[in-house]
């Protein structure tokens, strides 16, 4: 692949014009260079159109950071905020998928955390569901304006993460965009590592006490957000999360 078909990549996995694909291309492939070993930063180069070489070349031994970190970054060199950089990011990983080799793709994700695996390339094209894609499809089941559609969406993964493992809990994060991560945490946080016991109707009050509305409603939004996240990390891997859930959940699990 050489240098143009690499950046029209980008611009249409971005959906930017060819100067947006220039800039994304370079804030993510300039911040992998500060991830990465020097080692594996020079085999990507080497495999990359020359143009593209200076973005990712790096002098510095690798820094630990997470993908939130990355895409701060990310989002910082392009002038961006962080759910477009993960947008753009992704783009650039795709044209990576496309320009180098299967082996050196497994090089880069062995030097990666699991965290990155929703940026990195998983085939053809990137099927990822971003966080106002999720609040919308929210709103519209619950039938809730943006705004509350956010507040039941951060009750209900809050709560969700307090009553499973923590293992599972970072597999959803791994899978969702990172403006879903917080609740995540905190409710991981709250659990202390392990999984919270509580009836339905007690996970129920405490969505409802976290959004300030009727238990009722907060079920109808459960619900309406379960859905979506059935949705958006697809069926295997939801079956995992909510195998932990006993039957009583059954209602709050089906589709709305």
């Amino acid at each position: 692949m050489d240098y143009d078909r690499f950046i029209s990549a980008v611009e249409r996995g971005a959906d930017v014009g060819r100067e947006g694909g220039r800039r994304a291309a370079q804030a993510t492939l300039a911040t992998l260079a500060e991830r990465l070993s020097k080692g594996q930063a020079r085999d990507l180069a080497e495999q990359l159109p020359p143009e593209l070489a200076p973005w990712i070349a790096t002098d510095h031994d690798a820094e630990r950071f997470d993908v939130e970190e990355f895409l701060r970054r990310v989002a910082e060199r392009e002038g961006v905020d962080p759910e477009t950089a993960r947008r753009h990011a992704m783009a650039v990983f795709a044209a990576l998928g496309q320009a180098v080799s299967a082996e050196e793709l497994a090089d880069l994700r062995s030097e990666l955390p699991k965290d990155y695996a929703p940026l990195l390339p998983r085939g053809p094209y990137v099927d990822s569901v971003s966080s106002e894609r999720f609040v919308r499809r929210v709103a519209d089941r619950a039938i809730l304006d943006e705004d509350r559609a956010w507040r039941a969406t951060d009750a209900v993964l809050e709560t969700l993460a307090e009553r499973i493992a923590a293992g599972e809990v970072n597999d959803l994060i791994v899978r969702l965009p990172v403006h879903l991560h917080p609740p995540l945490k905190r409710g991981k946080e709250q659990g202390g590592g392990d999984a919270v016991p509580m009836s339905v109707d007690a996970f129920v009050n405490r969505v409802a006490e976290r959004e300030g509305v009727t238990p009722g409603e907060a079920r109808e939004h459960a619900r309406a957000v379960l859905t979506t996240l059935r949705e958006a990390v697809r069926e295997p891997e939801f079956a995992d999360v909510t195998s932990q859930l006993p039957r009583e959940y059954d209602d709050l699990l089906s589709r709305a």
